[in-house]
């Protein structure tokens, strides 16, 4: 039977995660039964859903050992950064053959192991302008509803979490069987290479490329606003809308976001790096790594090279 673990958190969305148990963990007396479904978390215990309930989990990390699909249904805030424990797991269930699949806001969790650098993902498109920003190695398509690479697959906001799920069932087992469950499930029927509905890009979007492609300059708040056209209180407003953030707080996370990358990817010392990113000194970019990951940039690269 192929096992697939949904890896939950707090607070956990209980409509993506849904997705998830109708597809694959539920029994259903006319359907063959080919999944085996199960959750788990990094802490077990009780884990606070956004119905205002409670979930018990009695599977740790551990269960991501066995699993063939690992599944991670929405991650937020999606600012949270992944503990090393869950980044180990996930990185080794992948490296023996596992399947790692995200909705929604759960390619947040995926972006931050590396695995979808140089690939293209999708997410919904609300949160579309905040992933490409946040990890420039992802080509980011908010157009489409999912996108399977065999072993990591992404799906777009909330439903489309039940075209990818079924979408695997396809592959898995063909498509008489895809058609009999979503018959069951009083589904229509697959929506294939379907385009996700979103509203259009627009002009916050080039912005967002101009800055992230000018991190070493020492860019302000206002030469943001300028660039646009627009006050730095409008510009304020509509990041607020847009992204939930910022622009200061943005432009702080990209700079720490591509000092991670670097991290990774090179052996620059770190001085150089936090030049590169405009940190402007080691002890800055020490102090904002410490506060946003809880290490420092230097056990940080060492814990990844393990």
């Amino acid at each position: 039977m192929h096992r697939v673990v949904a890896l939950v958190r707090p607070v956990q969305s209980i409509f993506e995660l849904g997705c998830a148990v109708e597809v694959f963990g539920t029994t259903r007396a006319e359907v063959p039964q080919y999944y085996e479904f199960g959750v788990c978390a990094q802490t077990t215990g009780p884990v606070p859903t956004t119905a205002g309930y409670s979930i018990s989990v009695d599977r740790d990390l551990s269960a991501l050992a066995t699993a063939d699909t690992v599944l991670i249904p929405g991650w937020t805030p999606v600012s949270e950064p992944l503990t090393e424990p869950v980044r180990h797991a996930l990185l080794a269930a992948h490296a023996r053959g596992a399947r790692l699949v995200t909705i929604c806001s759960g390619v947040f969790a995926l972006a931050r192991t590396g695995l979808l650098d140089g690939r293209t993902a999708t997410t919904h498109w609300a949160r579309a302008a905040r992933l490409a920003a946040e990890f420039p190695r992802v080509r980011v398509e908010p157009g489409r509803l999912f996108i399977d690479h065999g072993d990591v697959a992404t799906s777009a906001g909330a439903g489309a979490g039940l075209d990818l799920c079924l979408h695997l069932v396809r592959r898995d087992h063909g498509p008489a069987h895809a058609a009999l469950l979503t018959r069951h499930m009083v589904m229509p029927p697959h929506r294939e290479d379907a385009r996700s509905p979103h509203p259009p890009l627009d002009d916050l979007d080039g912005l967002l490329a101009w800055a992230g492609s000018r991190l070493a300059e020492p860019l302000s708040v206002r030469d943001m606003a300028t660039h646009l056209g627009v006050s730095p209180r409008t510009l304020a407003r509509r990041f607020g809308e847009r992204l939930g953030t910022s622009p200061g707080a943005w432009l702080l996370s990209r700079r720490v976001a591509e000092a991670r990358s670097l991290l990774e990817h090179t052996d620059l010392p770190v001085e150089t790096i936090a030049t590169r990113v405009g940190l402007t000194s080691a002890v800055n970019l020490r102090r904002r790594f410490r506060t946003r990951f809880g290490t420092t940039p230097g056990a940080y690269r060492r814990a990844t090279r393990t």
